[in-house]
């Protein structure tokens, strides 16, 4: 797997961003080992308010991992986590929701200034966690997505199902490319005729705009219209409107330099007013169609070789812009608006719309 050295994307090793970490249903007040940005974590709803909480995972006394563990006493006896706070498994010494230790229980010669653990910045938002990541140790430059259809049940929309696609041994640049790929839809995706393709760079979001045929989702009289974006490096939302208008959620977070963990979700809107049992089902038939066609891709990603650099030809988009826009999160946040200033616009590749001069890559 290739680094983020090898790319050359800046000296942060991981990019700046919000980034999607569990699907909020499976987080328990029982604490979960999980590991994203080359860092053991511990994971868990706190039983007092709710809370999700994250921090770093090894006890600073004595670097024992707060979460692995099934035969301690702290453990059968319900103890692990009290309110929002929790317990190492091995001497019983207690972080609470910021990381600070703030119980030794055999001990009444104070606590150590050094005994915090460090706390991440989380959101529990549309499902799921979402972490904060920085490796400069700011705070959010721009939101999360607003995810208006998740709110949407009552005017038809039902709310996606998260389907864990696993790890890909590839840098997440390999998935950002699909952005700018105008060339991959035709013999990957089966579109036909594209009639639109253009990107748009807003600082941190990347659009995506196409309008085509396809060989199985439109008749040869109708365009097949996708507007898709993402919001930072790690979160991209396509919306695509049909008989049923829907909206894709797809997450990349890394696990290692040069390894990512891969989440995908579909939000459909079936009816007017919330959905009965058939339209759930249509839903769900909906998010396991489109599934197969993100398939697609993710079997390229999972078995290609890094493209450190691409043998570029004039067809296949605007690649280069893509990878500038990209740098911006691997370098110091102070640096932002140099990428920005690289590639703020729109960048059209194929225009063949009416009144258009007809543009192609």
């Amino acid at each position: 797997m290739a680094t983020t050295a090898e790319y050359g994307l800046g000296p942060l090793a991981f990019p700046r961003g919000w980034f999607m970490i569990a699907v909020a249903e499976e987080v328990t007040s029982a604490p979960q080992a999980v590991r994203f940005f080359g860092k053991d974590m511990v994971l868990y709803r706190g039983k007092a308010s709710g809370k999700i909480v994250l921090l770093d995972a090894y006890c600073p006394h004595m670097r024992v991992h707060l979460a692995r563990n099934t035969t301690s006493y702290v453990v059968k006896d319900g103890t692990h986590v009290e309110g929002d706070a929790i317990r190492c498994p091995a001497h019983g010494w207690r972080y609470n929701a910021e990381g600070q230790c703030d119980d030794i229980p055999y001990s009444n010669h104070g606590i150590p200034k050094a005994a915090c653990v460090k706390s991440h910045k989380v959101v529990e938002k549309a499902g799921c966690i979402w972490m904060w990541h920085d490796m400069e140790g700011g705070e959010p430059d721009y939101d999360l997505p607003a995810f208006a259809e998740w709110e949407g049940e009552e005017q038809g929309w039902v709310r996606w199902r998260l389907d864990h696609l696993g790890t890909l041994p590839i840098h997440p640049q390999e998935i950002l490319d699909n952005m700018t790929d105008l060339a991959h839809f035709m013999p990957v995706h089966g579109s036909t005729d594209i009639v639109y393709f253009e990107n748009e760079f807003r600082d941190h979001v990347i659009m995506q705009r196409l309008g085509s045929g396809h060989r199985t989702l439109v008749d040869n009289t109708h365009l097949l219209e996708n507007d898709t974006w993402y919001t930072g490096p790690g979160i991209l939302l396509s919306k695509m409107e049909g008989q049923h208008p829907s909206v894709i959620m797809i997450c990349n977070t890394p696990v290692e330099d040069g390894e990512v963990r891969v989440w995908y979700a579909l939000a459909v809107k079936v009816a007017d007013k919330r959905a009965d049992k058939s339209g759930l089902a249509i839903a769900r038939g909906y998010q396991d169609t489109a599934l197969d066609a993100f398939a697609q891709d993710f079997e390229l990603w999972k078995y290609k070789e890094a493209a450190i650099s691409i043998l570029q030809v004039p067809d296949d988009g605007p690649f280069h812009k893509e990878r500038i826009w990209y740098k911006q999160f691997y370098n110091p946040r102070a640096k932002a608006d140099e990428f920005h200033s690289r590639v703020n616009g729109v960048h059209v590749s194929v225009d063949r719309r009416p009144g258009a001069k007809g543009k192609a890559a």
